[in-house]
């Protein structure tokens, strides 16, 4: 439900801004405006004196034939005001090849200030509309101006699916866009996979990863998902005729925001594992920090970053930012050794795109050997200083 109000009715009154006990309506020249503080409790709806105020209902359940008619995808990019997110090629990825399976066309949107190089960039990639907001107000990540946004663009749209990050701006910006429109939103889906009918199958661990949920939300749309760098293969260049950047009206409601920017100070770049073309992960069954030191030099001879798994972070053994999976990073090397690791979906859901996969564990029963390309079954301090003899000698 949202709050509305018929301007053709107000009298600007401001009977309504006194009478909010939340502070969620505000004079703007010659308008009422609506902050994100309102709570529909429809006191201004009941005292206003000319009944210019009303609450309007959304996400009613769609019919049958409007779930058939809704066959678009839509992708939210990532722009830093200098290039785009590898993430958005991700998504454009995916969401291309979901567009051609259910015979719908891909859109892409687009906020940031002097972007229009990248809007015509993103048309190489199969993209066939890309809605560019083009202004200083989306320099940097604001969220009410960005909300309005995604949200004009969807609404124009109209898109079975929609597909954003799961990167700090995603995962703020997501559920707020899923408000508007009252609809489902599942968070970090490690697989996203479409019927043909258009329904959205997301799936993502659940219940401590005992479980591969698959989410679906039958009845709303757009259908929402956010997923995870290093997921998904990278959009390819693709001829695609008739494709366009559709640059949108930026109007002064659209770009209200109630934050001001006032400095943006950048951390100093930090090489990620997400990035390493080879990794040596290692889990809780490394067991000491002796261990964990064979594992570092067993890295170290090869050129790559040692990886950790959850419990390794938890008990102060490694940095979080080494860790790999779910709740961690996901990664995508050419060699990936992983040391002591049993192989829980929360940390196999961030590998998927490893090439090459070398799995040493003393438990043969291990989850991780189903995954791996390679497996070697002894013990660690056994297996570790061979390995690193070899390599030294």
């Amino acid at each position: 439900m949202m709050l509305r109000i018929n301007k053709e009715r107000c009298t600007l009154c401001e009977a309504c801004l006194s009478t909010c006990p939340f502070a969620a309506l505000e004079r703007v020249g010659d308008e009422i405006v609506v902050l994100d503080t309102c709570r529909l409790c429809g006191m201004c709806v009941r005292n206003c004196p000319v009944e210019a105020m009303f609450i309007e209902k959304q996400g009613e359940d769609l019919t049958e034939a409007s779930l058939k008619e809704t066959r678009n995808v839509i992708v939210i990019a990532e722009y830093d005001n200098k290039q785009l997110h590898p993430v958005t090629l991700e998504l454009v990825g995916k969401g291309r090849a979901m567009a051609d399976q259910i015979s719908g066309e891909l859109a892409c949107v687009l906020m940031g200030c002097d972007c229009d190089k990248e809007a015509t960039s993103l048309l190489e990639y199969g993209v066939d509309v890309v809605y560019l907001y083009d202004h200083k107000a989306f320099g940097h990540f604001t969220i009410e101006p960005y909300t309005n946004a995604v949200e004009d663009a969807i609404r124009d749209f109209e898109p079975a699916i929609a597909l954003f990050a799961a990167t700090p701006l995603g995962r703020s910006l997501a559920p707020r866009v899923a408000a508007r429109f009252r609809t489902g939103l599942t968070a970090d889906c490690t697989t996203l996979e479409v019927r043909e009918n258009g329904e959205l199958v997301q799936i993502r661990p659940a219940f401590g990863g005992d479980v591969m949920a698959q989410i679906i939300t039958p009845k709303h749309r757009p259908q929402m998902a956010t997923m995870r760098h290093k997921i998904s293969e990278p959009a390819r260049p693709r001829h695609n005729p008739g494709s366009k950047v559709v640059r949108r009206e930026l109007t002064d409601e659209l770009l209200q925001s109630g934050i001001t920017v006032v400095n943006v100070q950048k951390r100093p770049p930090e090489s990620s594992i997400s990035d390493a073309e080879i990794i040596v992960a290692c889990g809780r069954g490394v067991g000491n920090r002796e261990t964990l030191g064979l594992v570092e030099e067993l890295a170290r001879l090869i050129g790559g970053q040692v990886g950790v798994t959850r419990p390794l972070v938890e008990t102060g053994f490694a940095n979080y930012r080494q860790q790999i999976g779910l709740s961690g990073r996901a990664v995508r090397p050419k060699l990936l050794i992983t040391v002591g690791v049993s192989g829980a979906v929360q940390f196999t859901a961030g590998i998927t795109g490893a090439e090459t996969i070398v799995a040493i564990d003393s438990n043969p029963e291990a989850p991780i050997f189903q995954v791996c390309h390679y497996g070697l079954v002894g013990d660690l301090n056994e297996i570790l200083p061979i390995l690193i003899d070899s390599l030294k000698g």
